[in-house]
């Protein structure tokens, strides 16, 4: 594997080792863990679980040439295994769950051609959300042609495909390349899309402008010294007031700040979702702008060679930071991997806002005006996406973004022609002026196409929020609806007002069905907190619209005006809890 190898091998440990004070000497020495994480920069070079055998075998990047020469001419029977469901990641690239498979089955239940169609989602990077109306026409062209006029906008700014051809691939890679995008190290245990403030060096209230800097680490990030960490790696980087790109959640982050007037970044690292979720921790580390790249490169390589290999479920970051704490982490980072220590450095100040996705009309700096607006819950065709980039042309300057939140943006429209644009987007049904349930409401690729996925979750996203404007047609406070298709939260259910997380469910007559597991008054900002499970409330499907309007009546019936929904619940001690999320009685 070269690159990505250690720099400092050391010869095979039985266990990890940890370094402690002799209690007589008072002199430093290292003991052997009975039980070693796996980390090559303590010696464990041999892989200890089948993925890692995997990307020793081969580096995942090498698997284009296999996929260009060979499979997209001999086809989908002809793909090795391992290349299928490990390797074809590093290029983007899953294959999507065979159409008619029912709830409940998934790779812990069946076997992976129970589950394998042969079509692919393919992922496509797209670092702060930057697009050109050039860029969009050829992801739509991608989309329209290839794929069924389907596409996604995801909460990590990327846009993701459907419908996707092994014959096909090599062609959409042409071009998506010529116009400057790729899929490369999409998914994967690499870095993935680098996020940032979808009003980077437009709106004029940020901190900074991050743009540089985001593209720095962006190019780094592709570099094949890191096509092999011990998971996947997830980066934010901003100088955002509404602090967009949630520092609270990624396994490194750089959050704008203004240091005695230095304008630069407070670092932080080890947050992450899923089954075992972590905020991030502050590092109390300021990092000049001409030193992000550096400090990235460094956590990253730490990471690497740090990071714990044995166990798949405990290689992420957060694990290991949450093991060492953040002062070891930094002590390790600067004494180990950075050419000078980092100077301490202040708090970033409060986000402005709750909200984050920069939904509707705002001023940038230059006098001219952005339009955000909020999709169908991320889905949006590659026949709007072409439509959007002829407004980019007609309203402005063929400028485009994506946003953590599922949204996209529009840039650099003239204040006298905003409504015209606005009514524009409107009639695509790309709306601006959102209700708060579709502003608030994010959904997964869910059972439509995801393996792992136990419940359908767009269609279910739209028919909730669709139904509650109808229901509730005056509530019009801010409220986070995700929807969730399984516990690895890539809709974020840990972090809504009201996150629906889904699991199988059995019905009377002994049928499998889908449904949702209850997780209540999660949020970021000041106050970051994971959303509270409902302990022995699971509802079908068909009935989360029911229970979601239910619960929104509930507080509205009882809330105190200064509260929020999320404030709230979190209010609420586990009984009373208990008693506001029990389902309605028939």
């Amino acid at each position: 594997m070269g690159d990505e190898r250690p720099v400092r091998p050391e010869e095979p440990v039985r266990g990890e080792l940890r370094r402690e004070r002799s209690r007589t000497t008072g002199t430093a020495r290292l003991r052997a863990d009975k039980r070693g994480q796996g980390q090559w920069v303590l010696g464990y070079m041999e892989p200890l679980n089948a993925a890692e055998r995997t990307k020793r075998d081969d580096d995942g990047l090498n698997v284009r040439a296999r996929i260009e020469t060979i499979y997209a001419k001999k086809g989908f029977r002809s793909i090795d295994k391992a290349d299928l469901r490990q390797r074809f990641k590093w290029w983007g690239l899953y294959t999507q769950r065979k159409q008619g498979v029912p709830p409940g089955m998934t790779p812990v239940s069946a076997e992976p051609e129970e589950l394998e169609d042969e079509h692919f989602m393919l992922r496509i990077r797209i670092p702060g959300g930057l697009l050109t109306s050039e860029q969009l026409r050829a992801i739509a062209w991608v989309s329209e042609r290839f794929g069924r006029d389907v596409a996604d906008v995801t909460d990590r700014q990327n846009v993701q495909l459907h419908w996707i051809r092994i014959e096909d691939v090599p062609r959409i890679w042409e071009h998506l390349e010529a116009v400057g995008i790729t899929t490369g190290m999409a998914c994967g245990d690499v870095p993935r899309n680098v996020l940032g403030c979808p009003l980077a060096g437009i709106d004029a209230s940020e901190i900074l402008d991050a743009t540089p800097q985001v593209l720095a680490v962006h190019e780094r990030s592709l570099d094949p010294a890191f096509s092999n960490l011990p998971r996947k790696y997830k980066t934010a980087i901003s100088g955002c007031t509404h602090q967009c790109a949630q520092h609270e959640i990624n396994c490194i982050s750089f959050v704008g700040v203004d240091h005695d007037g230095a304008k630069g970044y407070d670092l932080w690292v080890g947050g992450g979702l899923g089954p075992n979720p972590h905020l991030a921790q502050r590092l109390g580390a300021f990092v000049e702008p001409d030193r992000v790249a550096e400090v990235w490169t460094g956590v990253t390589t730490l990471f690497r060679d740090y990071g714990y290999r044995r166990v798949r479920n405990r290689a992420r970051l957060k694990f290991l930071v949450a093991d060492w704490g953040a002062e070891r982490f930094r002590e390790t980072l600067e004494r180990e991997f950075l050419s000078a220590p980092l100077p301490d450095g202040p708090a970033p100040p409060p986000a402005a806002t709750k909200q984050r996705d920069h939904l509707g009309v705002g001023r940038q700096h230059d006098g001219l005006a952005y339009v955000g607006f909020a999709p169908r819950a991320g889905r949006i065709p590659g026949s709007q996406l072409r439509r959007l980039a002829e407004f980019a042309d007609e309203f402005g300057k063929g400028r485009i973004r994506t946003t953590t939140q599922q949204k996209l943006v529009l840039l650099d429209v003239e204040q006298a022609r905003a409504d015209e644009a606005v009514a524009a987007l409107e009639h695509e049904d790309m709306r601006v002026n959102a209700s708060p349930f579709r502003r608030g409401t994010m959904a997964c690729t869910g059972i439509e196409f995801c393996k792992l996925a136990l419940a359908e979750t767009k269609m279910r996203a739209q028919y909730i929020y669709t139904e509650l404007e109808e229901r509730l047609p005056g509530f019009d406070e801010d409220i986070r609806i995700n929807v969730n298709g399984c516990p690895n939260s890539c809709a974020r259910f840990q972090i809504a007002d009201i996150g629906l997380m889904g699991c199988a469910m059995t019905r009377p007559d002994g049928v499998k069905t889908d449904g949702f597991l209850i997780h209540l008054g999660g949020g970021l900002g000041e106050e970051s907190a994971f959303g509270r499970k409902v302990r022995g409330v699971r509802v079908y499907a068909e009935e989360a619209l029911d229970y979601v309007e239910t619960l929104i009546r509930r507080y509205l019936a009882h809330r105190n005006g200064e509260r929020s929904f999320g404030e709230y619940v979190n209010a609420l001690d586990d009984k009373a809890l208990a008693r506001f999320a029990e389902p309605a009685r028939r």
